[in-house]
């Protein structure tokens, strides 16, 4: 099972379901509330991750982890992105330190030519 296939796919369905009858259409309600019910429902989701975490049942975890994931595909439906774009970000990222590729935001955001409103989105991360 190759796991950027299966997040692909998903993308796919969820896509094909914009513009869809909210009241037939799961995805299709959540996008014709969005953004706040999307944003709303990855709060939920992600507050019921940590205590599925916090209760150490692995199935659990598995579980809320995957509604999370799909709730933040949904997300990046609404803003026309796709998660090809997140696998490329996290594939830049490997290998990094992490705190060294914080700290090289932090002096982005800080430096004279990266006015603080420009830094503000990645400065949030």
């Amino acid at each position: 099972m190759n796991p950027d296939a299966v997040l692909a796919r998903i993308a796919d369905v969820i896509e094909s379901r914009r513009g869809a009858d909210p009241d037939r259409s799961y995805v299709a309600r959540l996008l014709a509330r969005a953004p706040d019910g999307i944003l709303k429902k990855i709060g939920e989701e992600a507050t019921e991750t940590v205590m599925a975490s916090k209760d150490g049942v692995p199935e659990r975890i598995v579980a809320e982890t995957a509604d999370l994931w799909f709730h933040c595909l949904v997300l990046l439906a609404h803003h026309g992105l796709r998660p090809e774009q997140v696998a490329a970000e996290l594939a830049r990222r490997e290998g990094l330190s992490g705190l060294q590729e914080k700290a090289a935001r932090t002096a982005t955001a800080l430096s004279p030519s990266h006015p603080p409103e420009a830094a503000a989105p990645s400065a949030a991360r």
